[in-house]
């Protein structure tokens, strides 16, 4: 076990900073996400997790329910809520077409996104960015959120912070879904 893995055991940024309970992101939650590559509260398979760790870095395959009526982008967002930082860390920011209902492995990754998605900022450059908690820090569980916008306006530019994207965006989101996924070395 890592000595400083465990010295920051009990430092996590937790569930209440997750974009899933800002005022703005609040809404129903009408629409279903999963992935083949894992089930909800399961872990991420190694080929997702970061190179850095042995992974491919490679995005999982996400599908969810259609968008309701009224819907001009999705917003999905991945945080790693047990960071032990002040805010979870962002792995993921992207908008997708409202008319989408999958992305495949892959398509979160810089280099191969359909013109379905615009990659924006997460907290270290832009595109997917696998799991690699501190090593002996204990499990890490990776949350994929999933926001039905009725305005294509309502997510700042791709080059704006994470936290303060999130924190600009108004709603009413019409519908979410949410997806964790674990990591743990």
């Amino acid at each position: 076990m890592s000595l400083f893995g465990s010295l920051l055991k009990s430092r996590r940024a937790g569930e209440a900073s997750l974009a899933w309970n800002l005022p703005g992101l609040a809404g129903p939650e009408t629409l279903q996400l999963s992935s083949p590559a894992f089930a909800d509260g399961a872990p991420i398979p190694l080929a997702h997790a970061a190179k850095r760790v042995g992974g491919r870095e490679t995005s999982p395959p996400l599908s969810w329910s259609p968008a309701p009526e009224g819907t001009a982008e999705l917003l999905l967002i991945m945080e790693d809520i047990d960071v032990p930082l002040r805010h979870p860390f962002v792995h993921l920011a992207a908008t997708i077409s409202a008319a989408a209902t999958q992305l495949p492995g892959g398509a979160l990754s810089r280099g191969s996104v359909p013109g379905s998605v615009r990659l924006l900022r997460s907290t270290v450059g832009s595109g997917y960015v696998g799991p690699a908690p501190i090593k002996g820090h204990g499990p890490h569980r990776y949350v994929f959120q999933l926001f039905a916008l009725p305005a294509a306006d309502a997510v700042a530019a791709a080059r704006t912070a994470p936290r303060a994207l999130l924190a600009a965006v108004r709603g009413p989101v019409l519908a979410r879904a949410r997806l964790t996924g674990t990591y743990q070395r």
